[in-house]
C-alpha cells in the first residue's frame, strides 16, 4: 500500500480537473486543488483523463481459460460442441496446466484494468482438480487480483454421479459461491429440483448463489421463476444472481411483465454476457434471427441490477477474447441497442460498480475510504472509453501502481497531411 496523490483527473459522473489523494491503500479525499499534500508524496497528472475503478468481470470460466484447441477446435462453434469438447478435455487435465493458464490470463486482466473476477469451477471431475487449481490461483494473485470462485456443476447436479458431494467438497475446500445449471438436467422437473438443492444448500452455508439459467432459446424455460421464488422463500435477497438468462430474450412480453417485478422482489440480479450470448444463441433459427442476450434495458427499468461478463476466452466454446470488459460492454450496448446517453454509462457501470456489487467486493468504488484500486483510461469519459477501448494507461492496486502502458499514437507519412494521430481522438 502506497500513498499517492493523482492530479487532473475526470471522473465517471462527469466532474473533471479533481484530484485524488491515497494514503495507506485507501482514498483519502478526493476534490480540486488539493493542497497541503506532504511535498514528500509522489503525484500523477491524469492530464484530464478518466479514472474509474477497476473493471470486475461477474462471469467467467478460468478453469477453461486458454484451452482454445483442446484437444480439438470447436468446429461447428455451438454451445453443446464446446460442452463436449470440455467433456473430453477434463481426463486429461493437469494442476500444473490448469494453473499455467490461469495466471497467464490473470496477467492479461491486470493489463487491462480487470482486478476482480467472479469465475465458475468445474466441480463434476471427482478429483476437484479443478478446484484445488483455481483456489491456489486465488491464493497467489491475491495481491493484486480478487478472485472469487463459484462451485459449478457443469454436468448437472442431478444428471452428474455424485456431482452434489463434489460441490460440498469444493465450498468445504474453499469455493466461495454455489452455483448450477437447472437447464442442463434431463427434465424442467430435475431442473427445478436442483434450483432448490442448491438454494437450500447455500442458504444453510451462508453464500451467495450464481446460477447458470435458462441458458437457452427455449421461450417455455421457466428456471428463472424457480431461482426467484426460493431466493424470496429463504431469504436470500441481494446474494442471488442469474447468469445469461436467454430464453428471456424469447418469452411472451405479458409472462416477463410478471417476472420482472418477482426478481426485482426478491434482489435476484441478472448477468449477461453479450460476447458468448450474441454468438452462441440463435443458432436453429434462419431468419429473422434472435439476438438472444437478455430484456437488459428492461430489467435496467425495473432497478434489477445487471452486470455483463466475458464468460470465456479462447476455450471451447469461444476462440476469441482479451480479458478487455470494454469489449463486452461495446458488444452489449451494440446487441441491447443501448445507444442513448444513460444507457451507455449504464454500460459502463455493467463491467465496473455493477459486478462488484452483485459479488458484494468490500471497499470498492470511487469515494473516500474505500480501496485505492484504480485505472487511469486514455479518454476523457465513460462514452469515449466504449467507444476507444482505449489502452488502460495506469493500473493502481492499493495505491501502487501495478500496470503502465504508453498512450496509443500512430506515426503518419502522408504529404501535406500531420505526422501523427492520437487514437483518442
Amino acid at each position: 500500500m502506497q500513498d499517492l496523490l493523482i492530479r487532473n483527473a475526470s471522473l465517471p459522473d462527469g466532474r473533471r480537473g479533481m484530484d485524488i489523494l491515497i494514503r495507506s491503500g485507501l482514498i483519502d479525499a478526493i476534490d480540486t486543488g488539493l493542497s497541503g499534500v506532504s511535498s514528500g508524496i509522489r503525484e500523477l497528472d491524469a492530464a484530464g483523463d478518466l479514472v474509474c475503478p477497476p473493471f470486475a468481470d461477474a462471469h467467467f470460466h478460468m478453469d477453461a481459460v486458454l484451452s482454445y484447441g483442446l484437444p480439438r477446435v470447436n468446429q461447428s462453434g455451438t454451445l453443446l460442441e464446446g460442452i463436449a469438447l470440455w467433456g473430453e478435455l477434463k481426463p486429461q487435465l493437469t494442476q500444473e496446466a490448469l494453473i499455467a493458464r490461469a495466471m497467464q490470463y490473470c496477467d492479461w486482466a491486470v493489463a487491462k484494468g480487470l482486478l476482480a473476477i467472479r469465475s465458475h469451477v468445474d466441480i463434476c471431475d471427482g478429483r476437484l482438480l479443478a478446484v484445488e487449481a483455481l483456489l491456489e490461483v486465488r491464493r497467489r494473485v491475491a495481491p493484486y487480483l480478487d478472485l472469487q470462485l463459484v462451485a459449478f456443476p457443469q454436468d448437472g447436479l442431478l444428471r452428474s454421479p455424485g456431482a452434489f458431494d463434489n460441490l460440498k467438497r469444493a465450498v468445504a475446500m474453499g469455493v466461495d459461491v454455489v452455483g448450477g445449471i437447472p437447464h442442463f438436467e434431463r427434465t424442467m422437473a430435475d431442473g427445478a429440483e436442483s434450483i432448490r438443492l442448491l438454494c437450500e444448500f447455500a442458504a444453510t452455508q451462508g453464500l451467495r448463489v450464481d446460477m447458470h439459467c435458462d441458458e437457452s432459446d427455449d421461450p417455455m424455460s421457466r428456471h428463472i421463476e424457480t431461482l426467484v421464488f426460493h431466493a424470496q422463500r429463504l431469504g436470500l435477497q441481494g446474494r442471488v444472481a442469474g447468469s445469461h438468462l436467454t430464453s428471456m430474450h424469447s418469452m411472451d412480453n405479458y409472462y416477463v411483465s410478471k417476472l420482472l417485478p418477482l426478481m426485482r422482489e426478491a434482489g435476484v440480479a441478472a448477468i449477461a454476457n453479450p460476447l458468448i450470448n450474441i454468438t452462441l444463441q440463435g443458432r436453429h433459427d434462419t431468419y429473422p434471427k434472435r439476438r438472444g442476450m437478455t430484456r437488459v434495458p428492461e430489467m435496467l427499468a425495473m432497478d434489477i441490477d445487471v452486470a455483463f461478463g466475458h464468460d470465456c476466452v479462447m476455450d471451447p466454446w469461444y476462440g476469441l477474447g482479451s480479458g478487455d470488459m470494454l469489449e463486452v460492454a461495446h458488444m452489449g450496448l451494440h446487441v441491447a441497442q443501448m445507444t442513448g446517453q444513460q444507457a451507455m454509462h449504464q454500460c459502463f457501470e455493467a463491467v465496473t460498480t455493477m459486478p462488484a456489487r452483485i459479488m458484494g467486493l468490500p471497499g470498492y468504488g470511487l469515494a473516500v475510504g474505500s480501496y485505492a484500486d484504480l485505472v487511469i483510461l486514455d479518454a476523457p469519459d465513460c462514452i469515449d472509453a466504449l467507444r476507444l477501448r482505449p489502452v488502460r494507461r495506469y493500473v493502481i492496486r492499493r495505491g501502487k501502481i501495478i500496470s503502465e502502458t504508453p498512450r496509443m499514437e500512430a506515426r503518419l507519412d502522408l504529404p501535406g497531411r500531420g505526422n501523427s494521430v492520437n487514437f483518442r481522438r
